[in-house]
């Protein structure tokens, strides 16, 4: 046996047992599994959302995604890890979560912990990382080396995935970077991760671009997207690019028709 936290019943967080701890059985690894002994994790909005919305067809759903701590026993077909091993990982939305004493991960999306970090830290790194590796090489379809000459705005610069885009995007690409802030802690944090330029989301950030002569080829919009939709239109390069991760009843992406924006 072993201990997890989940929910039984999907509501508000504000709710009765809205998260409770549990027995449940500890799994054996099927032929490509990683046990492992859960050192870390993280909360994500990814957690809050399922807890809020998706009920749990049979008994009690254990929570978490990311994840870090050490292989306790392996699959008969694992070859990249053994027990000892100290890894992380951002798990698998089909499978239990994270948020018990030992979890079981296919070792195909595990990687091996970063020694400079503790296992609290490197818990808080995989699914940001992850998308915001997604935006600029997947979305935005860049090449490593690439982006020089070029712009990248990113919208919400202080936040998770917000830090370590743009430090992908300072080590990786040749892109000059503007992030976001409005205060001045957050305006300092985004220029320790790297940021060439910082302007303030409280304004209209077209008026905040113009003002600094840059017109990106590439928007990561990461929050309050529809408050900035119609100033990004303004601002980007004809043929631009735009990613962005938050949800919106609704966008109007024809308004981007005339500039070609994909």
């Amino acid at each position: 046996m072993m201990k997890a936290i989940g929910y039984r019943v999907a509501g508000p967080i504000s709710a009765e047992n809205a998260l409770t701890e549990f027995e449940t059985d500890r799994l054996q690894p099927g032929p490509n599994d990683l046990l492992v002994d859960v050192r870390g994790v993280s909360v994500n909005p990814v957690d809050v959302k399922l807890r809020a919305s998706a009920q749990p067809d049979d008994g009690p759903r254990i929570l978490g995604f990311d994840a870090a701590g050490v292989v306790k026993a392996v699959g008969s077909a694992v070859t990249r890890f053994q027990p000892g091993d100290e890894v992380f990982y951002a798990g698998d939305i089909t499978r239990p979560g994270t948020n018990s004493q030992f979890h079981l991960v296919d070792e195909r999306i595990v990687g091996r912990k970063p020694v400079s970090l503790n296992f609290a830290e490197a818990a808080g790194m995989p699914l940001t990382s992850i998308t915001a590796w997604e935006i600029l090489f997947d979305s935005f379809g860049l090449k490593e080396g690439e982006g020089t000459g070029e712009s990248l705005l990113v919208i919400g610069g202080a936040g998770g995935v917000g830090s370590i885009l743009i430090q992908l995007a300072k080590k990786l690409t040749g892109l000059t970077v503007i992030a976001t802030a409005s205060r001045d802690d957050t305006r300092a944090w985004v220029e320790k991760m790297g940021a060439d330029h910082v302007v303030n989301h409280r304004n209209p950030l077209d008026e905040e671009m113009k003002a600094l002569g840059i017109a990106p080829r590439y928007v990561a919009a990461l929050t309050h997207t529809d408050k900035h939709f119609a100033s990004i239109r303004e601002l980007i390069k004809p043929r631009g690019h735009i990613a962005l991760i938050d949800a919106h009843d609704s966008l109007n992406e024809i308004s981007m028709k005339s500039k070609a924006i994909s």
